[in-house]
């Protein structure tokens, strides 16, 4: 029978606190995956070239083309970017032997008691390298032909599409072998490359698994890292250009 009375409950019994369960690992860590972590890993810095001298030829002259020294801006942007990477440990600077890049170069070596290695593979895309000096694009290719040339190139962005110059296979093929073949040359070694724009894009493009050759524009001496640990490679930073935009008005060109 039940009470009409009913019997007050008895308090609780007092517990200590306890704190919520820890959550289980995760079964990985994008740390890892993108070797933020690794104390042992080391860096790969892509730097393009300050701005070079624009050539004022009349007539279309490869050489002029290939191997302008630095402008009066470019000069300073290699100021820049020398002091900008000045804190960081660099091991090697490698160079291609253009002036442009070489002028570059010297700048951010120098603070580091450095001189710059050369390797002719890291050249710049040889563009219109087999056209007769004195003859332009324009000259040597039926004009039909030409226009769609140029109309195509910003939309597919592959050496392939522009004649009498060097197919990208060919690009990609030096230009990662060249760098791969530093970092295997230096294990543990932070290394700086001075290059061109269509160098950094061929190497970031062969790490991203990219098709076309151009898919982005370095400003000129832009930064970009690639962190390393043995055969793995991560992309840190993509076309960093504080030291310019942080500086002097007009230093950002490209």
């Amino acid at each position: 029978m039940t009470s009409a009375h009913p019997v007050p409950a008895s308090p609780a019994t007092p517990s200590p606190a306890r704190r919520p369960p820890a959550p289980a690992p995760p079964p990985f860590s994008m740390h890892d995956t993108f070797l933020l972590s690794q104390p042992d890993g080391t860096e790969l810095t892509l730097v393009r070239h300050g701005q070079q001298q624009v050539p004022t030829s009349p007539v279309f002259l490869p050489a002029e083309w290939v191997d302008p020294p630095l402008s009066a801006v470019g000069r300073r942007q290699a100021e820049l970017v020398g002091q900008a990477l000045a804190a960081q440990p660099v091991d090697l600077v490698a160079t291609s032997h253009l002036s442009r890049a070489r002028e570059t170069a010297e700048q951010v070596a120098r603070h580091h008691g450095l001189s710059p290695e050369v390797h002719e593979d890291l050249r710049e895309v040889e563009v219109f390298r087999d056209l007769p000096d004195g003859t332009s694009p324009g000259d040597a290719l039926p004009e039909p032909f030409w226009a769609g040339v140029r109309a195509r190139f910003p939309l597919e962005r592959r050496w392939d599409l522009v004649p009498f110059g060097e197919g990208s296979a060919e690009l990609r093929q030096r230009v990662v072998s060249t760098i791969e073949g530093l970092l295997a040359l230096h294990p543990g070694s932070n290394l700086v490359v001075v290059c061109h724009g269509g160098v950094v894009n061929a190497y970031l493009a062969h790490l991203l698994g990219v098709a076309e050759d151009m898919f982005f524009m370095p400003a000129h001496t832009s930064v970009s890292r690639v962190r390393r640990l043995g055969a793995r490679r991560a992309l840190h930073s993509l076309n960093e250009r504080d030291h310019l935009t942080g500086a002097e008005p007009g230093l950002l060109t490209y």
